[in-house]
């Protein structure tokens, strides 16, 4: 009987609960970043979700120097993609947050003091 059948909509919700697309705004910036910094952890990120958006804070660390604002710029890009491809979520906010700076001289300094 085809005209019974339910509408899509009538039949269920999906939801994606926030840390899964934390998950996912977290991998994406690792993807935009190429890598972690030798000695630095890895990006991670807290998100919020509202109905089909989701807002979204990254935590980095990153080499010194280098163009630190092309790297976060990178970062909002791929995790805004990624969300949208993965999830079906608009992204009208992604604030990238600098947690740490790497550069050669705090290693060896790090070095040093592990000694």
């Amino acid at each position: 009987m085809a005209g019974d059948r339910v509408a899509a909509a009538g039949r269920g919700a999906t939801t994606i609960a926030d840390r899964v697309v934390a998950k996912i705004a977290a991998q994406a910036a690792r993807e935009a970043l190429d890598g972690v910094p030798q000695g630095g952890a890895p990006p991670h990120a807290f998100v919020t979700v509202r109905h089909d958006s989701a807002r979204v804070r990254v935590g980095v660390e990153l080499e010194y120097p280098s163009d630190l604002g092309a790297q976060c710029g990178a970062v909002r890009r791929q995790v805004v993609h990624r969300v949208r491809t993965l999830v079906g979520m608009e992204v009208p906010e992604v604030d990238v947050r600098v947690e740490r700076l790497h550069s050669d001289r705090s290693r060896i300094a790090a070095q040093g003091r592990i000694r």
